[in-house]
């Protein structure tokens, strides 16, 4: 457990009016911090618990509070700590903050609370990232995907995978360090057989990152298609509101327009873009440009046509959905794979839905199944893991010496050690916890 010489504190509430602020202390002067600010009946606030008493600066009352105080170990720092709910309001909380500055604490950076929290053991780096999804989380899906790393389901995983690696390391290098011992290093095929099972242990966490980051960040929807065939209509219909401009004038959107909706638990990046066709007119040309580079960075397009119309375009993209607009009117025969709708009507969106889901692959999201999905450090972490898994592999299947394959398995453990954090270094954690709001 580390240990600080510093109590640090912070206020733990968005700035602004509300009903209450919280402003928040942990380090080893904590109890003698509350006693010089801090009045109430009993002596001290016992820990654990919430006692109502005055804050006083000097002679004068400041607020009326609840303190919560907890002791070392028993904290989300694992230091003694205490929680000051005042009554909400930006200089009231500033207020009581520059008092228990005063009092000797040093005003919080971003995320120290949760950096005492990792280095005191409380908590891993999986879960502590977990925090900050929590808080940004946008979606019920995403917080229930943080709430289960908060629980530790990915950090648990990690560590499960990495102690099976280490097993089978630790046993290579006893037979290399005592041979005189006659330790059996396992034959070929059964040390294959192992590293082949943290490889597709270490494939299958991968497989989570598409996952991971449609959770956190959005699925990216660009809707495009010629002039007129209801792009605006459709964002709009989407939406639920009228953001986009809608006119017959060709023409209209000249620029993108993004929007955020979430949609069966899932969200979605909007994308409106300029209507696809030849044009002198330098504004639209840029449009038109613009709409070229968000077709090539969508998770999904939707390629909106005038279904009464529009003739029916060729072969579509892998990620491309063919949505003839306007059914409501008479229109030729559409293909199979086409969703027909009307942006006038609100017909066809149900079918519109079913289909975004299953062409990005969330549709097992959106239906419950399990959440546990990586984010993009994760990723690269675990993508070196494989590496090195995979060289380990090939070196035992060319039977060449164990030592060599022993540094392979060495360097997949620091891999996956930097991911919960049993191994990293000062500037990885500076990056992690510098993402983090102060007073967290």
């Amino acid at each position: 457990m580390a240990a600080y010489e510093e109590t640090i504190a912070a206020v733990a509430t968005p700035p602004g009016e509300g009903a209450i602020a919280m402003v928040r202390l942990s380090g080893p002067d904590t109890k003698k911090i509350l006693a010089g600010i801090f009045k109430t009946q009993s002596p001290q606030p016992k820990p654990r618990t919430a006692s109502f008493g005055k804050i006083l600066d000097g002679e004068d009352m400041v607020d009326q509070v609840l303190v919560t105080r907890f002791e070392a170990p028993a904290s989300f720092t694992g230091e003694d700590m205490a929680e000051i709910c005042c009554h909400g309001g930006v200089l009231l909380a500033a207020k009581i903050l520059e008092l228990v500055l005063r009092h000797g604490a040093r005003a919080a950076e971003p995320g120290e609370f949760s950096q005492r929290a990792f280095f005191n053991g409380k908590i891993d780096l999986t879960r502590a990232e977990a925090i900050m999804d929590i808080i940004s989380a946008r979606t019920p899906l995403a917080l229930r995907a943080a709430a289960q790393q908060l629980e530790g389901c990915l950090g648990a995983e990690i560590l499960a995978l990495r102690n099976s690696a280490l097993e089978t390391v630790a046993h290579i290098e006893a037979f290399i360090d005592f041979p005189e011992e006659g330790i059996d290093p396992a034959s070929g095929r059964v040390l294959l057989e192992k590293i082949q099972t943290l490889l597709a242990r270490t494939s299958a966490l991968l497989a989570t990152a598409n996952e991971g980051r449609i959770l956190r960040e959005g699925v990216r929807v660009a809707i495009a298609g010629k002039p007129n065939a209801g792009k605006s209509s459709l964002l709009n219909r989407l939406l639920g509101m009228d953001r986009a401009i809608v006119s017959e004038i060709p023409g209209t959107t000249r620029d993108t327009i993004e929007e955020i909706a979430c949609l069966r638990g899932i969200l979605y990046r909007l994308t409106d873009t300029a209507g696809l066709r030849e044009t002198s007119d330098p504004v639209e040309r840029q449009g038109v440009a613009r709409t070229e580079r968000a077709l090539e960075s969508a998770d999904l397009v939707l390629h909106v046509i005038d279904a009464s119309t529009e003739e029916i375009p060729g072969a579509l993209r892998e990620n491309e959905i063919l949505v003839a607009n306007k059914s409501d009117l008479p229109c030729p025969s559409l293909p199979p794979s086409a969703i027909a709708i009307s942006c006038t009507t609100g017909s066809g969106f149900d079918q519109l839905l079913d289909a975004m889901s299953r062409v990005t692959g969330v549709h097992h999201l959106a239906s419950g199944q399990s959440l546990a999905a990586i984010n993009s450090r994760h990723q690269a972490l675990l993508e070196f893991a494989r590496a090195s898994l995979e060289s380990a592999a090939s070196l035992v299947q060319a039977n060449e010496p164990p030592e060599l394959a022993a540094i392979e398995l060495r360097a997949a453990l620091d891999f996956l050690g930097r991911i919960v954090g049993t191994t990293d270094t000062e500037d990885i954690l500076g990056e992690i916890f510098s993402r983090f709001c102060i007073g967290k």
